[in-house]
């Protein structure tokens, strides 16, 4: 098929259709491409497969199907509909028109294929196959589809009050045809048809024609669907506008007309905040208004159909926004004006607000430049001091001007984080910390006053931003990270805990209403956001300042979501496994709070429960032997009787093993010997699960495959049994303890076998294992490990230890 078919009388065939032949071994008579006619009237290649025909359930009627041959899926699934024109073009391409405005084609690879499915198709309809239409296009509308854009234009009524009926029909006809509706459209405008149906309007409505203004507003709304700039741009003049608006306040679908134009003339007032000079610019300003207010009050919400139709009154819009922008970005007087007033002292409230406003309005209307056009509107700004102008402003008592200030430094933020961060970097050389613009903000976030909190979440969301390294750059001689952070937690940190430090001075929060603690959550959220991006500059501020401490006082909160942001600031810095924050945590006692928390849950099996446990089992998976140590040695009788879950024990057991290990440095020596090639059974080399079970402690033996089967005889036995001996040995002392600490289980005997489990395995760790050798035992090599199993008999033990 041609890459880009003509429009829109249809594709034509070059050569063979879709070229290269299919790599299977398929009939490549039925290979087509599949096209649509898109919204400028080009063939847009939407696939290549192989077509067939067939009756579809769904659709109830024979079906044209086309499946891609790339991957099988459905490019097609089209009804062949009795009373739908099919066309033969060309010998192998076959086009029609699916819905309103949706025209499709297939081009095919062969003759043969095309005339296969044309033959298809006629069968349906009950056509003779030798057409190239497979309906009669009776009237004239239909059949202009197909006419070559050469034919003569369209022949309007003459604009008469008793034709209007005539008109409204001829414009609803034409829509469904993308061919009708160009000529229409020319005609519309060749005649200057529009203004003629404006001054029908003004008789209509003198008259109170109420049947004719339905009529007029049909008209109208359907000029809006033939979606030509063109006829927008008279629609829109200055004359017409507003008679526009009054025609499409007649809706013949409700029972009293709108009030548009009352609105637009009396209600909605133009200010000008900075006298505008130039008169071209103040009246694309009015048009974009009204043309926007069309769009969202005036015309009824457009169908799936007709969304498509107003693509180019969206363009309209969008094109008058940059315009009004670049002329107000060029108008230096005008922007320095601005800035001035801004700042100045002297201007009253009201006026302020206004000036805040039209900058906000300012900034939003940016978001429709182009990339590098957005670049120097920014920069323009940027010079003409629009971070100091907002630090003056947001320092000010009025809300409504602080809210706004607070949009546009979003703005701002969004656009370019680093000039922000340049900025109060620079400042801080010469003011103090509360006027930083930084601290102005932190400030608002502390005191919005709003329940829900809406306007601090966002301000969260702008410093999350700025601290966040992933938009810092990195330049040879310096970088923005180590720069920037360094001046945040010096000049801005204090300011932003300041609430939580003030609410955590006793054991429980001195405030503990909804709205408190909705702020220390969205403040804790940033921590946490700290703890896991800036390393050392956050841990100094933790340790040294006992923040963790303090933030541990909210797990007595009566808000379960304020308890829990503190258990999450706990568990992400116990997640990084770093030894400063360990032996910090461990001095200060803080998991007395989270056991606590705990016990008081009960046993209501809730998100606090789970987060709970879910931190001791990432110290015991995680073997963070410290951090094992000091909850056993000090929170072990509060947490042995919790045995739903293995979590506890498990950490018991790791505790005990540490202590053995400590205890007798022998065993030790025993994995070293173990690691020499002369011991294992074959030549074959260390797995990665061996060489990790080497590597960590005891308790990670879990039942699996043996490494030492008890069938290998070395000359060395003796050497490696005697530490099994006495370990076996203190095993044995231990067994009534263990059986208590178990709640009642047998006590796991001697592991020497491991398992390719994982170690987050709960009930692994407590439960008794078969011993290596026997057959199909869960400690055989050729069986799975077993959890919870229990061991044989003693016998198997005794011929071990003797060995």
């Amino acid at each position: 098929a041609p890459r880009q078919p003509p429009a829109p009388s249809g594709l034509a065939s070059q050569g063979g259709g879709c070229g290269v032949a299919s790599g299977r071994m398929t009939d490549t008579r039925r290979r087509v491409k599949v096209y649509t006619l898109n919204e400028d009237r080009q063939w847009d290649d939407r696939g290549t497969g192989h077509v067939s025909s067939c009756y579809v359930e769904r659709l109830k009627g024979m079906s044209l199907l086309v499946r891609a041959e790339s991957d099988g899926s459905l490019l097609l699934e089209s009804k062949i509909n009795p009373n739908t024109a099919y066309q033969k073009q060309q010998d192998t391409l076959i086009v029609w028109s699916e819905a309103e405005n949706y025209d499709l084609a297939l081009s095919f690879q062969e003759k043969a294929g095309c005339d296969e499915i044309w033959e298809k198709i006629c069968q349906v309809q009950g056509k003779d196959p030798s057409v190239d239409i497979t309906q009669d296009l009776v009237d004239e509308s239909e059949e202009e589809r197909f006419d070559d854009m050469s034919s003569p234009g369209l022949e309007l009524p003459s604009c008469e009050l008793s034709r209007l009926e005539e008109i409204a029909e001829l414009v609803a006809s034409s829509l469904p045809s993308p061919l009708r509706r160009e000529k229409l459209a020319l005609a519309l405008e060749n005649e200057g048809y529009i203004k003629k149906l404006l001054e029908i309007f003004h008789v209509c409505e003198d008259l109170e024609n109420i049947e004719g203004l339905h009529h007029l507003y049909e008209i109208i709304k359907g000029i809006f669907l033939l979606n030509r700039t063109a006829l927008f741009e008279v629609m829109f003049s200055e004359e017409c506008i507003m008679d526009v608006i009054g025609c499409l306040e007649y809706d013949p679908s409700l029972s009293q007309s709108r009030k548009h134009r009352e609105f637009l003339t009396k209600t909605a007032k133009f200010k000008e905040v900075i006298p505008i000079s130039d008169p071209e610019l103040k009246q694309k300003i009015h048009q974009t208004y009204r043309v926007q207010y069309i769009q969202d009050m005036v015309l009824p919400t457009p169908s799936v159909f007709e969304e498509n139709m107003l693509s180019t009154l969206h363009s309209f819009i969008f094109f008058n926004k940059v315009e009004i922008v670049g002329m107000l970005q060029e108008d230096e007087k005008f922007l320095t004006d601005l800035f001035a007033q801004l700042t100045d002292e002297a201007t009253d409230e009201e006026k302020r607000q206004e000036l805040v406003n039209f900058l906000k309005e300012f900034c939003a209307f940016s978001q429709t430049l182009q990339p590098q056009n957005r670049d120097a509107f920014f920069k323009t700004l940027s010079n003409m001091g629009i971070l100091p102008a907002l630090e003056v402003i947001l320092g000010m008592d009025d809300a409504q001007v602080r809210s706004a200030a607070t949009d546009i430094f979003s703005y701002l933020v969004e656009y370019n984080p680093s000039m922000v961060r340049e900025f109060v970097m620079q400042e801080a050389q010469q003011n103090d910390d509360d006027i930083l613009l930084i601290n102005l903000i932190i400030e608002h976030m502390i005191c919005d006053t709003d329940p829900e909190l809406g306007g601090a979440v966002l301000l969260m969301g702008l410093l999350r931003t700025l601290v966040d390294p992933e938009n810092m750059l990195a330049t040879a001689n310096k970088t923005e990270k180590t720069e920037f952070l360094g001046f945040f937690y010096k000049h801005c940190m204090h300011v932003l805990t300041a609430p939580l430090l003030a609410n955590t001075t006793e054991d429980k929060p001195s405030k503990d209403d909804f709205q408190t603690a909705q702020l220390l959550a969205l403040i804790l959220e940033l921590l946490t956001f700290c703890v896991e991006h800036h390393t050392y500059h956050i841990k100094n501020y933790i340790i040294n300042k006992d923040i963790l401490r303090r933030v541990l006082v909210l797990m007595a909160s009566k808000h379960a979501f304020l308890a829990l942001c503190a258990l999450r600031f706990k568990r992400k810095i116990i997640g990084l496994k770093d030894e400063f924050y360990n032996r910090y945590i461990m001095k200060s006692f803080l998991f007395e709070p989270v056991v606590k928390a705990f016990l008081n849950n009960g046993s209501r099996y809730n998100l606090m429960n789970s987060a709970i446990i879910e931190m001791f089992e990432f110290i015991r998976v995680e073997d963070i032997k410290s951090l094992t140590a000091h909850v056993i040695e000090n929170y072990w009788k509060a947490l042995e009787d919790v045995d739903y879950v293995q979590t506890f024990k498990g950490l018991k057991l790791r505790f005990e093993q540490q202590r053995e290990r400590q205890d007798n440095p022998k065993l030790d020596s025993m994995r070293s010997i173990l690691r020499n090639h002369r011991y294992r059974r074959d030549a074959r080399t260390l797995e990665d699960e061996e060489e990790m079970w080497f590597n960590t402690d005891e308790d990670d033996m879990e039942d699996g495959e043996a490494v030492v089967p008890p069938s290998d005889k070395t000359k060395n036995d003796e050497d490696i049994m005697d530490p099994i001996s006495k370990f076996m040995e203190r095993k044995k002392q231990k067994e009534v303890l263990l059986k208590t600490n178990l709640s009642g289980r047998q006590s796991p005997s001697f592991k020497l076998s491991f398992s390719s489990g994982t170690k987050s395995n709960l009930t692994s760790q407590s439960s008794a294992s078969n011993l290596p050798g026997s057959p199909g035992s869960p400690g055989s090599p050729g069986s799975p490990g077993s959890p919870g199993s229990v061991s044989k008999s003693t016998s198997q033990m005794a011929a071990i230890t003797t060995k």
